[in-house]
């Protein structure tokens, strides 16, 4: 088993905390801080790759940074596929059994093997599409 520094525990428990929220790595610094954590921006991006590794934490790009979650899923194999509404930013898991048959396609007829922990489907959500179709911003 591989050794766990406090900063690890620490980071791993203010994640957790967050629940389904995406956040960013220097808003989980400064929640740290908060909680009497203090710990550098450049450990806090460490002990999240060792998440992210782990299957722990999703790290979803966004033009802005990336953008950090828990994962209700911890398994490093688990096919997790996450939907980003464009115009919230709401990052929410999707576990669907069509999607193990839309990867086996993918592999048996295009010859590609994707990665369901890294892929995210983008689009809009529920409540932003209800706003899009009442007009409202």
């Amino acid at each position: 088993m591989p050794y766990v520094t406090k900063q690890y525990q620490a980071v791993l428990q203010c994640v957790q905390s967050r629940g389904a929220d995406a956040f960013t790595a220097a808003e989980l610094t400064e929640d740290l801080r908060h909680t009497g954590h203090p710990v550098g921006l450049a450990t806090v991006y460490r002990q999240l790759e060792k998440l992210e590794a782990a299957g722990m934490v999703h790290k979803v790009p966004t033009e802005e940074g990336a953008l950090y979650q828990c994962c209700p899923h911890p398994q490093p194999d688990h096919g997790c596929i996450l939907l980003r509404c464009e115009a919230c930013g709401r990052i929410t898991h999707l576990e669907c059994i069509q999607m193990e048959a839309l990867c086996r396609h993918l592999e048996t007829a295009h010859h590609f093997c994707m990665d369901p922990r890294r892929t995210i489907l983008t689009g809009r959500c529920q409540h932003c599409a209800q706003e899009d179709a009442y007009g409202t911003p």
